[in-house]
């Protein structure tokens, strides 16, 4: 109906609520992004713990790279990173199999002419001018850093879609790689009702099981289809490498990630409780993230005998990406504090801004930094790292 004193359209409650339910089930693939820009709350500026994955897993990269290229029956090597982002991790996982290649072509003396096409792929909303304006100078360095040495061509094209949707034609990719995007659902949690998660925005100690269950489930149905859709896309031999955060035990009420996001929400707690946030907001918001066990990630696996595991480990690294050291003791929990409060929210702030209001933004991650500083004083904590390497039979 139409208010004529403003020649606003009124709609009833019932169709608001239809039309907000509707906006929920669509908002991941319009909304997911890193924090976009060279700024310095930007993801391009703190993005350092998902490139200490990179140089962790470089030799099942070099290992996957040789093992495509000896197979080769076509002179074109197709590439593809899933979840790309919009920092220069990217462009260093495109170096590091420029460099393999060189390598295994020096090593076998081979003459033959090989060719790279490097698909750099994530959601729509992705910051891809950002990562596309550092092309030039990347291919710059590439040359210097290569000088007297033959750098197979190589092209780089972006390409927006979901990995949770067919990106390719049939038997035409050779490698798929994805780094710390995998933990990503593919939808907010679907069948909640009345808040039931009251307090959390992940899993929590006291999260309904039902809850954790929905979770688990929305997992196994996304990995299994992304597993489906890969398989289709590969090459006969192809491989995939893909990293991404799980948890190191089976019970999903301990896992890593149930800490970090537990101080985020705290931190939302206490906005709540100084009228900055509205309580509704906080209960009506659960992550679309989940955190796997490596049990779990064998078992979709193996539920699609669809591909061979080359390998599959977990490895550790410390909240704080700066922090290299084995001991349990923390040196400055004060300034690893706002290590881990950037590096977090460089990942989070677009969706937050979205749901809880970019005006909070700032006294949100501030009183994070605050609660993992003290937690830090107390226990030294580290995120648990998937990585798994796939093989097409």
């Amino acid at each position: 109906m139409l208010d004529r004193s403003t020649h606003n359209v009124v709609l009833p409650t019932e169709t608001i609520i239809i039309i907000s339910d509707l906006l929920v089930a669509m908002t991941i693939e319009h909304v997911l992004h890193m924090a976009k820009g060279g700024g310095e709350t930007s993801y391009a500026k703190n993005s350092w713990l998902q490139r200490r994955a990179l140089l962790e897993t470089t030799p099942l990269l070099d290992k996957a790279v040789r093992e495509v290229y000896m197979a080769l029956s076509h002179p074109t090597m197709t590439v593809c990173d899933l979840g790309c982002s919009s920092s220069e991790n990217t462009l260093f996982f495109v170096s590091k199999v420029i460099e393999a290649v060189c390598c295994h072509r020096r090593e076998l003396g081979a003459s033959t002419k090989v060719e790279l096409q490097f698909f750099l792929s994530d959601l729509p909303v992705n910051d891809f001018n950002h990562l596309f304006l550092s092309l030039k100078g990347f291919k710059e360095s590439m040359a210097v850093g290569h000088e007297g040495d033959t750098l197979p061509p190589f092209y780089i094209t972006g390409l927006p879609g979901s990995c949770y949707r067919r990106l390719f034609p049939d038997k035409s990719v050779h490698l798929f790689h994805s780094s710390y995007s995998l933990h990503w659902r593919s939808q907010f949690l679907d069948g909640l009702e009345g808040n039931p998660n009251e307090g959390n925005i992940y899993i929590a100690k006291n999260t309904p099981p039902y809850v954790v269950k929905l979770y688990q489930e929305l997992f196994q149905k996304d990995f299994l289809l992304f597993l489906k859709l890969r398989y289709e896309e590969l090459v006969f031999g192809g491989q995939m490498l893909l990293i991404f955060l799980g948890r190191k035990n089976e019970d999903a009420y301990s896992g890593e990630l149930n800490l970090v996001y537990g101080l985020l929400a705290k931190s939302i707690q206490f906005l709540v409780e100084e009228g900055l946030v509205g309580k509704e907001k906080l209960d009506s918001f659960n992550l679309p993230i989940y955190g796997p066990s490596v049990d779990e990630v064998k078992t979709v696996v193996k539920q699609s005998e669809l591909f061979d595991i080359n390998k599959i480990e977990l490895f550790e690294h410390n909240w704080d990406p700066y922090d290299y050291s084995k001991s349990d003791h923390v040196d400055d929990p004060l300034q690893s504090g706002m290590n881990v409060a950037k590096c977090l929210r460089a990942v989070m702030e677009p969706l937050f801004g979205r749901h809880f209001g970019e005006s909070v933004l700032d006294a949100l991650f501030d009183k994070y930094a605050h609660n993992v500083a003290e937690h830090l004083e107390r226990e030294k904590t580290k995120y648990s790292i998937i990585v798994l390497s796939l093989k097409k039979g």
